[in-house]
């Protein structure tokens, strides 16, 4: 049986006295698309941005590949983000700089590599997510699907083994939100990704999921297939998606 990539137990989070996850348990593997979600102010958000110790836990236990991280050093730990992509929900392009520029970012920061492998790159990570008309303009001459391919692609750039995605159709319309979730699944496949999405989007969730992750009130409720969750008989989950529906 495979390892898991992710494994968290007991996470608890909270904002100052206020307790936002509650024991949370699970595990991702690899080559999965496994989707958080949930209602708003469920605590989905909350549980990636604790993951990657974007918020530090109050407590709890989060492995990468079988380390702890939550006692890592800063060094350490920087070396697992390595291996990890973020795709953003705004997107956080720099409007200053074209996409070139923004994609360039994280080779600039974590490689030594010359210019010209880092140019090529760039152009192959444009390519990957359709959009290599677009290298050089800026963030404010984009449609909203371009930027979150553009976002993607700088996600990408580093070649990640892990991509995680906050909300990645949030602002689009059904035809481009069908068509982002159709390139993340073909990135997926071409890259051997494992994929972690943060969602509320119902059409998003039975287009991608492996597996879902269903939290309520803080706490996990379900987690296994999209198809098993329907036959749980759990009412939330049901409440979730007939009202999605409609």
């Amino acid at each position: 049986m495979s390892q898991a990539l992710i494994s968290v137990r007991n996470l608890v989070a909270k904002y100052g006295e206020r307790t936002i996850l509650n024991d949370i348990s699970v595990d991702i593997m690899p080559g999965e698309v496994a989707v958080i979600l949930g209602g708003s102010g469920c605590g989905k958000t909350t549980l990636l941005k604790n993951i990657l110790r974007l918020q530090e836990p109050f407590s709890g236990s989060v492995k990468f590949w079988g380390d702890e991280v939550l006692q890592m050093d800063e060094p350490s730990f920087s070396g697992i983000l390595k291996r990890v992509g973020m795709l953003f929900q705004n997107g956080a392009l720099l409007n200053s700089i074209s996409v070139y520029e923004n994609i360039s970012i994280p080779l600039e920061l974590h490689t030594k590599l010359p210019e010209e492998i880092r140019d090529r790159i760039i152009r192959v990570k444009l390519s990957l997510v359709r959009l290599a008309e677009a290298i050089y303009k800026y963030p404010s001459e984009l449609s909203g699907g371009m930027k979150k391919r553009a976002a993607l692609a700088r996600a990408l750039a580093l070649d990640p083994e892990i991509l995680f995605c906050d909300e990645p159709s949030a602002g689009l319309d059904p035809l481009t939100s069908a068509a982002l979730d159709e390139l993340i699944l073909d990135l997926r496949k071409q890259l051997k990704m494992t994929i972690v999405i943060v969602t509320h989007e119902l059409a998003s969730i039975h287009r991608i999921a492996d597996r879902i992750i269903f939290l309520d009130g803080g706490k996990m409720l379900f987690n296994g297939t999209l198809e098993a969750a329907l036959k749980a008989g759990i009412p939330e989950i049901d409440t979730f998606f007939r009202v999605g529906r409609f």
